[in-house]
């Protein structure tokens, strides 16, 4: 399993895959979150980092599909999965391999933006005054939702031998788990009756629950389950792709 994590993760940064990815993330970011005045916090009039956190996962909509596309459609392409899965490891193994390298590299691509908190920190007046515990329990969403959106590219790219469908797919997937239940609970006839609980389905919901710095086991009992689902969904499209 180790081997083929270490190959995942070798083959992001000895091409251009990994470097473009988590440049295209910061720039984007760090546009949105600075520079840009509608969206700026310097001209907020206080420091906050609300705004990094309300953008971090429209981009990461479009940047992790781009970076898990390739991950089963280019084995099916090439024809490379029947030497992967000749090395003594399982599917299931190949499935978490591949999972934590794409996982990572969210991570890695978060770790630059502790320069954002920083910076904020000592703009603040006095310095340091922020929601230190909002902060936290956002980055830890953040990740979380990083993990739900890896899964979903998995999915979608062991579906397909198309990169560019995987990557598709993978969009239009983690933008209906995100916030089609939150579109979905505003149609009237499910106002004032069945509207929360339709919203506690999807993801926003309790992204925005673990950004109030209270991290509910609930939250991330949620998480994991629906990491969970879309890894078993994708044991099962290679099941299908396979037979």
């Amino acid at each position: 399993m180790m081997v083929i994590f270490y190959k995942e993760i070798k083959a992001f940064f000895s091409s251009l895959i990994g470097y473009i990815a988590i440049g295209v993330f910061l720039l984007l970011l760090g546009l949105l979150v600075w520079v840009f005045p509608d969206t700026s916090i310097l001209d907020y009039g206080y420091a906050t980092l609300d705004p990094m956190f309300e953008l971090a996962p429209v981009i990461f909509l479009f940047l992790i599909p781009a970076v898990t596309m390739r991950a089963y459609a280019e084995e099916w392409q090439t024809g490379t999965y029947e030497l992967l899965v000749t090395r003594p490891v399982t599917s299931a193994q190949i499935i978490l391999a591949k999972f934590f390298a794409s996982f990572i590299l969210v991570i890695i691509a978060l770790l630059p933006t502790l320069v954002y908190w920083l910076t904020a920190y000592q703009l603040a007046s006095p310095v340091g005054n922020l929601d230190q515990g909002a902060i936290m329990g956002s980055y830890v969403g953040l990740a979380c939702l990083g993990g739900v959106f890896v899964a979903i590219g998995l999915f979608t790219s062991a579906m397909t031998n198309n990169q560019i469908v995987a990557f598709l797919l993978g969009i239009l997937l983690c933008f209906l788990v995100y916030w089609g239940f939150s579109y979905f609970s505003r149609i009237p006839v499910f106002i004032g009756r069945w509207d929360d609980v339709i919203q506690q389905f999807g993801i926003e919901y309790h992204y925005a629950s673990i950004s109030r710095g209270v991290i509910d086991s609930r939250d991330i009992i949620y998480f994991l389950s629906v990491i969970s689902a879309f890894l078993l969904l994708t044991a099962q499209a290679i099941h299908q792709k396979k037979g």
